[in-house]
């Protein structure tokens, strides 16, 4: 690997703080928080601690700025290579790998710790877990070797709805499960359209994405296939599990819908990045809007409002 010559020394400490900032791919992390609340209000009855919240959503930031600073020790010399990730801290040479490993081990402390004394050891672990197997499972093993890479390293971006269950009932049961799988199943589509956007990127390190491997056809209809089983996955909350009601069941089947829409389009027009741009976008306002109306489906409130409706339509018939 090729580094530039550039030293902390020649930063300003506001340039310093903005490096080590940019270390941990802020841009991903807000979506796996929305995950952790959308599971803690679930498991909570739309009643959470507001300490153990903030202690959670805390915690899982320093847990997936920790994996991700060590994502891109790992990956310094394909990050140099890419255009797009030539002038990240490490490959530019702003911080030095040993640093960087340093304060992504800060990071972890400080979150199990928290997390231990706050919330609970089960999720303290759970998110210790999750860096382990995003670092060793998908960077290590998979990512540079298997067109599965995705698809099973996805299961370190489930982990916060995980976390966000046992941190608020000290468990797992069948219902953080199910959180997990809806996290897990919606990667791959997620993922492969970014990967069909950047595709020249990954082929260019060798890194064997789908659309590198197998091509822009046999990625649609992988896309397509994990959209189809998406959306009935995520109304098994509703039925037979029935930990959400009528409000999440009728935002899911509409957001379910515009996703499956979407991916339909990119099927027939395999070889249109801006059809897959649209459905990256997509699918984090899916994620987004998801576990938001998981929260507002838990909210005591809106079960009385369905109360008072059910009532009135009621009498109405009647």
């Amino acid at each position: 690997m090729i580094e530039t010559n550039v030293s902390k020394h020649h930063q300003t400490f506001s340039q310093v703080i903005q490096s080590y900032y940019q270390l941990t791919k802020p841009r991903i992390i807000p979506l796996l928080l929305i995950t952790t609340a959308g599971s803690m209000w679930i498991a909570g009855e739309g009643k959470v601690d507001p300490l153990l919240l903030l202690v959670t959503l805390t915690g899982g930031t320093l847990a997936a700025a920790s994996a991700q600073t060590i994502n891109c020790v790992y990956d310094r010399d394909i990050d140099y290579d890419m255009e797009r990730t030539r002038h990240r801290p490490l490959p530019s040479g702003r911080i030095q790998p040993r640093d960087a490993l340093i304060f992504a081990i800060a990071l972890a402390v400080i979150s199990f710790s928290l997390l231990t004394v706050f919330a609970n050891l089960l999720a303290a672990m759970l998110a210790m877990s999750g860096i382990v197997f995003y670092i060793l499972v998908y960077t290590h093993w998979l990512k540079r070797s298997s067109t599965q890479n995705i698809v099973i390293g996805g299961a370190a971006g489930a982990i916060p709805a995980l976390v966000g269950w046992a941190a608020v009932t000290g468990t797992l049961s069948w219902v953080a499960w199910l959180l997990f799988a809806i996290v897990f199943v919606w990667t791959p589509p997620h993922f492969w359209a970014l990967a069909l956007m950047i595709r020249d990127d990954y082929a260019k390190v060798g890194i064997p994405m789908l659309p590198v491997v197998a091509g822009n056809e046999a990625t649609v209809r992988q896309i397509w296939f994990y959209t189809l089983v998406l959306v009935p996955t995520t109304l098994l909350l509703v039925y037979p599990l029935q930990a959400t009601g009528i409000v999440y069941a009728a935002i899911a089947l509409a957001l379910g819908g515009l996703f499956i829409l979407k991916a339909w389009h990119l099927l027939h027009n395999p070889g249109d990045r801006t059809l897959a741009k649209d459905l990256f976008l997509y699918s984090i306002s899916y994620m987004m809007l998801l576990c938001l109306s998981m929260v507002i489906d838990s909210l005591p409130l809106t079960h009385r409002l369905i109360s008072v409706v059910a009532s009135q339509l009621h009498l109405v018939v009647s």
